[in-house]
């Protein structure tokens, strides 16, 4: 049996919710899954979200809000699939095809990150949380200041907005959890932090917590080197590059980073799979950024302070993003030109 993200109860094979806090056990999928067809429908592409519609519905118990819900948007879909037929769906994917193909790798990037650029939309209001905060806006517009003055004001906007992206995720994650916690903080020229005004019920909330400032930090990163594709502008890159270096550091498995935080719910065997990535990483990589991640995911290896029931997801968003990120390092180390 595998524990709930949510309280830690343990839960069936074929379980769809908790009993005990009622937390869906799929919540992560299903809000990808969510939007995914909201960017098919968008697009037009009827059929395709109907089709990932079926599959969040497979996923939800049936007497939940939220099950009725995707029902409804199904029922919704069938009705104007039915007005409006196969040709024309078949004729809206192929001037959508045309479009992406006329902009060479640049479209197939598009189409990669679809759900990347729609997951920051969907999470605007909360990005925006930040800035009714005085405490916070004071101190991000003295950091800025600051990196304005060594970098200019280019590279300093950037810098600052994928720090508080970063730190919006932690705050996202703790309020999915219900954990009170502080609005981000800037310290100008050493980055920002969230104070927890309580601790994570489980392992599994901290280690998602933590990584959650990560994952939010990759959508940042990838945002700003799409910019780069697209525009070809060198400050572009460098901002990317910068924040996957940042992320890439907070995953150093040791002390308070969010990597300690993660491994703390990892199994020995788990932290072995994630030392080898890291490896990988550092082999293909060279960064000295790599070797700190090899080196403390090493230490944790052989320390006891190991997980007794393996945590699947926090492996795979370790791992995930320790590959994502040294490749995006990787890519951008040659566009970053001086700016």
């Amino acid at each position: 049996m595998t524990p709930c993200a949510g309280c830690g109860e343990a839960l069936p094979p074929l379980a769809l919710s908790c009993h005990q806090c009622k937390r869906l056990v799929h919540a992560q999928q299903l809000q990808a899954l969510s939007a995914q067809a909201k960017l098919a429908q968008a697009s037009g592409d009827l059929t395709g979200a109907r089709a990932v519609w079926a599959r969040a519905l497979s996923l939800l118990p049936s007497e939940t809000v939220q099950y009725r819900g995707v029902q409804a948007h199904i029922t919704d879909l069938d009705a104007r699939l039915a007005a409006t037929g196969p040709e024309a769906q078949d004729l809206h994917r192929s001037q959508s095809a045309k479009w992406l193909g006329r902009l060479g790798v640049a479209g197939v990037v598009i189409w990669k990150f679809k759900i990347v650029a729609l997951f920051v939309l969907t999470k605007a209001k909360l990005l925006l949380l930040g800035f009714t905060k005085l405490s916070t806006l004071t101190s991000m517009l003295a950091a800025f200041g600051l990196y304005w003055t060594w970098y200019g004001w280019k590279f300093a906007a950037g810098l600052v907005i994928s720090i508080y992206i970063h730190e919006m995720g932690h705050v996202a994650a703790l309020r999915r959890f219900g954990i009170a916690a502080t609005a981000p903080m800037f310290i100008p020229g050493f980055g920002a932090f969230v104070m927890l005004k309580q601790r994570p019920a489980t392992l599994a909330q901290d280690a998602r917590s933590g990584l959650a400032g990560p994952i939010w930090g990759l959508g940042a990163t990838v945002a700003a080197w799409l910019a780069g594709v697209l525009s070809a502008q060198p400050i572009w890159f460098a901002i990317a590059h910068v924040g996957a270096a940042i992320n890439l550091f907070n995953l150093i498995p040791v002390w308070q980073l969010d990597g300690g935080r993660g491994f703390n719910a990892l199994t020995r065997r788990q932290r072995g799979w994630a030392l080898a990535a890291a490896v990988v990483m550092w082999a293909v990589t060279a960064d000295v950024l790599l070797l700190f991640i090899v080196l403390g995911a090493g230490y944790r290896l052989f320390s006891k302070d190991y997980a007794a029931e393996p945590d699947r997801g926090a492996l795979l968003q370790y791992g995930g993003l320790v590959v994502l990120l040294s490749l995006l390092l990787l890519m951008c180390t040659g566009a970053a030109r001086p700016f």
